[in-house]
């Protein structure tokens, strides 16, 4: 018997704060299965956390944390020098902070994704990708930990023995080493919804992406992420589960 292939489609979510909000979580997470909450640090607030937190759980979607440097201005996405001290311990912060709203909304974590410019470094500076993995071993060593496809962080969840889920972008473009174009880039984000689902396809069926240089690049997929906060995201999240389905690949959590 062929097994089915699945693949996880997870959302950043509660990146707002205040009376301001970001993207429409309630809708995407009918789409999702998976959904990264803010800990206060990019974006996010006590109060966002724990509404985030509860409607997902409702809503049968799993839960982790999206811990990132300590950077409300720029989002998360500039980068910081600290020490590999300084970032154990700060996601050791935001994981718990998130992991408290989770337990009173009678759930629990499932897994740590990095945000902005902490996931990018990390995924390529060994000793980042390493203080990340001690925090999330420490804290809870059941926990999967998201990283990008092919890339340190992976390698060194793998190595402490955790779980991990390979991401791959719906809507970035790739570099012909596995990398993300910078989004400081022209072309960096598709825009198109069509060559983007056609990408997630390939990525998904195919373990393969076309590089901006014109490269086949091998990868490995057990996770997209659908960015909450592009225009049209619940539409683009729904036309995604739509071909996916129509190509018999089930969509699920990791387990």
């Amino acid at each position: 018997m062929v097994e089915r292939v699945t693949i996880d489609l997870n959302c950043d979510m509660g990146e707002g704060f205040g009376p301001w909000s970001m993207g429409e979580d309630a809708h995407l997470l009918d789409q999702v299965t998976s959904a990264n909450i803010a800990c206060g640090f990019h974006a996010g607030d006590p109060a966002t956390m724990l509404r985030t937190a509860r409607l997902a759980l409702d809503k049968g979607v799993a839960v982790g944390a999206h811990p990132s440097f300590p950077d409300l201005q720029g989002f998360g996405r500039r980068e910081m020098k600290m020490a590999p001290a300084e970032i154990h311990a700060m996601v050791l912060y935001q994981m718990g902070a998130l992991s408290a709203c989770v337990r009173a909304c009678g759930g629990r974590l499932r897994h740590v994704k990095a945000h902005g410019a902490l996931y990018n470094m990390a995924s390529r500076d060994r000793n980042m990708a390493d203080a990340i993995v001690r925090a999330v071993r420490e804290f809870d060593d059941s926990l999967t930990v998201y990283g990008l496809s092919g890339s340190v962080m992976i390698e060194a969840a793998r190595a402490a023995g955790l779980k991990t889920a390979s991401e791959v972008f719906a809507d970035r473009r790739y570099q012909a080493d596995g990398s993300l174009v910078p989004r400081s880039h022209a072309d960096a984000l598709i825009h198109d919804v069509e060559e983007a689902v056609e990408q997630v396809m390939g990525m998904v069926r195919d373990g393969t992406v076309r590089s901006v240089e014109g490269d086949v690049v091998k990868l490995e997929a057990a996770t997209v992420c659908v960015h909450g906060d592009a225009p049209g995201a619940v539409d683009f999240a729904r036309r995604l589960r739509q071909a996916l389905r129509s190509a018999q690949i089930l969509v699920r959590a990791p387990d």
